[in-house]
């Protein structure tokens, strides 16, 4: 358990929920701190002053936006320096970033762990007095771009690597590449530093950072499985094929065993002139898989035009199909689309053992998730994994 406050710490907590105020009002107090509450943004105004150490903001208000309340508090003189953290009911990460991009410290999802939140608390204020809480907004935003060019530049990017299975006979199949920024920075959650490199147009950089860092060790430990590297359509529409070319020379990944999962699908305006894009790459050797298939914004259209040979299933159709007739019905209609145009169907995001016997009895081939392996930094091709899934 984390130590209670020893000095008295003023906090403004601003969120529309009367609950969610009540509670934390009374865990804060127990804590030693000094509380005062804003259940809306003009409220928030009205009781901010200098003597506050720290704002828990809420991002979703009932009459203001909480990212216009961050540049309020930072635009003042009295209250520039006061630190404040973005509370948020989901990862919505255009708000986020531009919180972020305003002036937060920091931010946490709801809901989220009471031990958390105060250990959060308690940094950022440490922190707080060496930070220069005098700057303007483009200062802030400066900010985010060094801690950006800090990461590509120094390349701090651990590739992590969770497996995928086939089910019948279950077999490791590949595994799929993911990104772990090498920082305690706010740009440590991988979708929001992603986000934030589009945002200020490096994120080509990055995304090739990420794939010469999964490349170099996929080369020594792939052993002939598929490697799945995310792609987001920008990185299809800019100018960098030469340079994503190159990263494949000299190494020992095969270009036919990896696929390119095709991700934020919600960026292509034109799917005819993006997906034609994409026959270079398709010339150059690569495979295509769409991912979140039967949920957000993974369409029919985007099979049609790019004729993948992987669908990967939506985890959270995946997490209720036990309970929800209509979700299996989804799945059963991908598995036969699949199977009619042999496409490979793999389901994201599963679980539990529920979760496996769901899927795997409604025809899908293979799959990814916690149940089997979180993702990790080692590549482990030994099968010892499968052999203890072989007999479920």
């Amino acid at each position: 358990m984390l130590k209670a406050a020893i000095n008295k710490k003023n906090i403004l907590l601003v969120d529309g929920d009367r609950g969610t105020t009540d509670t934390l009002t009374m865990l804060f107090e127990m804590r030693g701190y000094h509380v005062t509450v804003a259940n809306s943004g003009e409220e928030a105004l009205q009781k901010i002053s200098s003597s506050i150490d720290l704002v828990l903001l809420d991002i979703v208000l009932p009459d203001l936006e909480g990212s216009l309340i961050c540049r309020k508090l930072r635009e003042n003189d009295e209250t520039s320096h006061v630190a404040i953290i973005i509370l948020t009911a989901k990862l919505l990460t255009q708000d986020i970033v531009e919180g972020l991009y305003l002036g937060a410290d920091d931010y946490l999802t709801k809901p989220f762990e009471y031990e958390e939140l105060v250990a959060r608390m308690e940094a950022v204020m440490r922190r707080s007095p060496f930070l220069n809480h005098q700057n303007s907004i483009s200062n802030g935003e400066e900010e985010v771009v060094f801690e950006l060019r800090k990461i590509i530049d120094g390349e701090l990017i651990v590739p992590y690597f969770q497996p995928i299975f086939l089910f019948n006979p279950f077999t490791l199949y590949g595994f799929e590449a993911l990104s772990r920024p090498q920082t305690s920075s706010m740009l440590r959650a991988p979708d929001l530093l992603f986000k934030a490199a589009l945002q200020y147009g490096v994120y080509q950089d990055l995304e090739l950072l990420a794939w010469k860092k999964a490349l170099a060790l996929a080369s020594k430990h792939l052993d002939g499985n598929k490697l799945f590297l995310n792609c987001n359509p920008y990185l299809v529409k800019g100018s960098k094929f030469s340079d994503i070319k190159s990263l494949f020379k000299g190494n020992n990944v095969n270009i036919h065993d990896v696929y390119l999962e095709i991700t934020e699908r919600s960026q292509i305006t034109n799917f005819k002139a993006f997906y034609k894009d994409l026959s270079t790459y398709r010339d150059f050797g690569f495979k295509f898989a769409i991912d979140d298939v039967g949920g957000g914004y993974a369409s029919l259209e985007a099979i049609v035009e790019t004729r993948p040979e992987v669908v990967k299933i939506d985890q959270h159709i995946v997490n209720e199909l036990k309970s929800d007739s209509l979700r299996r019905s989804i799945v059963k209609f991908i598995v036969a689309f699949c199977k009619e145009h042999s496409i490979l169907s793999i389901a994201e995001g599963i679980e539990t053992k529920e979760d496996f016997l769901a899927v795997r009895d409604l025809g899908v081939d293979a799959g990814q998730g916690y149940f089997f392996h979180r993702p990790s930094p080692h590549m482990d091709t030994s099968n010892k994994i499968a052999a203890k899934f072989k007999s479920i």
